[in-house]
């Protein structure tokens, strides 16, 4: 009678064994969260005791790239906890930008204090994108950028209720879908010719004379992206930057000035049907290209403090010096890093 049970008391021994090892080996389920997406405790510095969560979705601009970057920006030069949530591939748990019904950890929007999306054409499920819609109703701040204005694609025959999320809704109340009743525009065209043409940033003059805090040390933005065609973003929006088109994909192109200016980066307020108002930063700028401009990062840093009504703390001129390497891939489709997981962003 002994041997069996010795027998199945060894084999259960050898799988505590195990189990004990797997743990201390980091890859027990505990971890399985951080697999999913990045957390970056806030240091010391304003931003101490907020959280914000960056949501990289798009498969054209490299926002899974650009995103974990401004995270650790925010953590360590400002005290901001960070989270960045990226579209995931579940068969294998990697990080795919053409993935584009899947963001895990949307949960964390919950005691999120700001967000800063980079989205473009995604369809999530309705677990997942009910955060998404929560938060717009609590009224927290959104800063939104590039392809953010187009960020939502329902299929024509989606019951979902938020496929009014839809960059060419019709829903009453909802039309050009939450480009247009969040941020003031969804997508229309490519105003510059698209990676022929880069954007200038100009300073708007009345911002600049009024000393707006958001301009504060920013004063040299080229971006390679180029610039958006942007219609009306309606009356309560201030425009901080205009873009002019350059002539080249370098910074030291000319302007083209055969062609108008449009707004790249304002700020406006927005309201969900029975929800609180917010405020909103937006830019047509973003790609992680864009954000090798150190003035690029100073004016998205210092929207941040904006956002969380802390303009008094915006410094005069933000640290925004890269943490660790940063390496960015240009811009287009299909062109990302093929195999990654999410700690390859860390």
């Amino acid at each position: 009678m002994k041997a069996p049970f010795l027998h199945t008391n060894s084999r259960y021994l050898s799988f505590l064994a195990f189990l004990l090892s797997f743990v201390l080996s980091g890859n027990f389920c505990v971890a399985q969260q951080e697999k999913l997406m990045l957390h970056f405790d806030g240091k010391e510095g304003p931003g101490k005791g907020k959280k914000i969560v960056l949501i990289a979705g798009d498969d054209e601009y490299r926002s899974e790239e650009g995103l974990p970057m401004l995270a650790k920006i925010l953590s360590t030069h400002h005290g901001f906890s960070t989270t960045v949530l990226f579209p995931i591939n579940p068969e294998k748990n990697e990080v795919v930008p053409n993935y584009k019904n899947n963001i895990p950890g949307m949960e964390a929007l919950e005691d999120a204090d700001l967000a800063i999306i980079l989205l473009r054409f995604r369809e999530l499920p309705d677990e997942q994108m009910r955060y998404f819609d929560a938060f717009l109703k609590a009224g927290k701040p959104l800063i939104a950028l590039r392809t953010s204005t187009h960020a939502f694609n329902y299929s024509a025959e989606s019951e979902s209720p938020y496929a009014k999320y839809h960059w060419r809704s019709q829903s009453p109340g909802w039309e050009k879908g939450f480009g247009k009743k969040i941020l003031g525009e969804t997508w229309v065209a490519h105003h510059g010719h698209h990676a022929v043409e880069g954007t200038r940033a100009l300073l708007d003059g009345v911002q600049a004379a009024a000393k707006n805090p958001i301009l504060n040390g920013v004063k040299d933005i080229w971006a390679a992206s180029d610039v958006y065609t942007v219609t009306d973003i309606g009356e309560d929006a201030t425009v901080l930057i205009h873009g002019a088109s350059t002539s080249g994909m370098t910074p030291d192109a000319p302007i083209n000035w055969e062609k108008s200016l449009m707004p790249v980066a304002w700020t406006k307020s927005y309201a969900l049907d029975g929800g609180k108002k917010g405020r909103v930063f937006a830019s047509t700028m973003g790609a992680s290209v864009d954000l090798l401009s150190e003035d690029l990062r100073r004016l998205i840093v210092n929207a941040t403090y904006w956002g969380l009504d802390m303009e008094p703390m915006i410094p005069e001129k933000a640290e925004v010096s890269i943490v660790g390497s940063y390496e960015p891939t240009m811009f287009g489709f299909d062109n990302f890093r093929t195999g990654m997981k999410v700690s390859d962003f860390e």
